[in-house]
């Protein structure tokens, strides 16, 4: 019986781990499933731009694995058993079971709300397509109004900051201001800041510091102070959670539901599965757990296929990097900031800022749609055989319906 190995999720780190799985192990011992609710592709970096009406590529996962010898599942995961090494899948045919021998759990996170009254039924979100698309809609219908509208974006932080000025630029028409709970850019370095603030002056984005939102309203938000303001749509950037899926199914997590992985990506409490990207809380080479970002997805993502390749061909398990080099922020279409961090991921004095910096990330951005879209591409060509192909116990072979 050859090896069944499953990736939960398609998005950064799991159509990576999935495509370098494929080219590594061979066939003929083991076969490579992935579970996706979308059928394409998210390029989850992009959504702010999605958001303000940019094209924003999406290719098919179909196409993207195609003649990988990877089975795509396009179905959402509703459980995961760990101890039946099984798996839940709701889909348009009414889903089913699927067992694995090796679990890679690499399904992301999504929008926090953190229990803010009216947030959920009332404020639009990017950190995925359908929500993203979402606000593109009401974006077009505030810009095609005479007198404009006022757009808030909840939220400092990296999303918060690319989505205000992203919605600025494209959309001169409206009136946005960026809600800030602290100092605005207080992770960046003294001329990163300056900078920031100057940006959000050329694009007329209004910025309101320390200052927290307590409740979202459908034309409006209360914040702590008692201020009451205005808002024809309300942006909620202010944070990512991951599902309670790891936690319900008896995996060892977090506080915040992450799973609790080894140096190897590993499950600290169950050995077969793999953890990358935002649902995994690894401890990175400085000795702090690695943020929530696509950089950390890409450093976990290839801990976690090196461990499982050396594992199943019984060699000796590498240490990949596990590090977090900087910040890359998006002021727009033409204006950025790269802030690199030192090795305790604090700012370092020197950045790089404007045109050269929004280049480079438009680099970036392109070389990450390229690589996802050839999972394949660029690696060794041998295929491994693993040293025993395991056999799986009755109890962990679910009855696979509609596989």
């Amino acid at each position: 019986m050859k090896h069944r190995i499953v990736v939960l999720g398609a998005g950064y780190a799991g159509a990576y781990v999935a495509g370098t799985l494929a080219r590594r192990l061979s066939p003929a011992d083991a076969e490579i499933t992935v579970v996706n609710a979308e059928p394409d592709f998210v390029q989850r970096m992009r959504l702010h731009q999605l958001a303000t009406g940019q094209k924003v590529q999406a290719p098919p996962l179909a196409d993207v694995f195609a003649g990988t010898g990877i089975r795509l599942r396009q179905a959402r995961v509703t459980a995961v058993d760990p101890e039946r090494r099984a798996v839940a899948v709701a889909d348009a045919d009414g889903g089913g079971e699927l067992g694995y021998d090796t679990l890679v759990y690499a399904l992301g996170s999504h929008g926090a709300r953190h229990g803010v009254p009216g947030a959920a039924e009332h404020a639009f979100d990017i950190a995925a397509r359908p929500s993203a698309l979402r606000l593109r809609d009401r974006l077009d219908d505030l810009s095609g109004r005479e007198e404009g509208g006022r757009v808030l974006v909840v939220g400092d932080g990296l999303t918060g900051i690319e989505t205000a000025t992203e919605i600025a630029e494209s959309r001169p028409a409206l009136a946005v201001t960026l809600v800030a709970r602290g100092e605005l850019g207080s992770a960046l370095s003294t001329g990163a800041r300056a900078h920031l603030r100057r940006a959000c002056d050329r694009l007329g984005v209004t910025v309101l510091e320390h200052t927290e939102v307590t409740a979202v309203e459908a034309t409006r938000v209360r914040c702590a102070d008692g201020t009451l303001l205005t808002s024809d749509a309300t942006v909620w950037t202010a944070g990512f959670a991951v599902s309670p899926l790891a936690a319900a199914g008896g995996l060892e997590v977090t506080e915040d539901g992450r799973i609790v992985v080894d140096r190897a990506m590993r499950s600290v409490s169950h050995p077969d599965v793999y953890a990358a990207g935002d649902s995994a809380h690894a401890v990175g080479d400085n000795g702090r757990p690695l943020p929530m970002s696509c950089a950390s997805a890409g450093f976990t993502g290839m801990q976690a296929t090196a461990a499982i390749v050396a594992r199943l061909t019984g060699r000796e398990v590498p240490h990949t990097r596990l590090e977090y080099v900087g910040n890359h922020i998006s002021l727009g279409r033409r204006d950025a900031i790269l802030q690199m961090v030192d090795e305790e991921w604090r700012a370092k004095p020197k950045h790089v800022a404007g045109r050269k910096a929004a280049r480079f990330k438009a680099t970036i951005l392109a070389m990450s749609l390229w690589t996802t879209s050839h999972p394949t591409f660029g690696l060794p060509r041998r295929r491994h055989r693993l040293a025993a192909a395991p056999q799986t116990p009755a109890a962990a072979s679910p009855a696979r319906a509609g596989a």
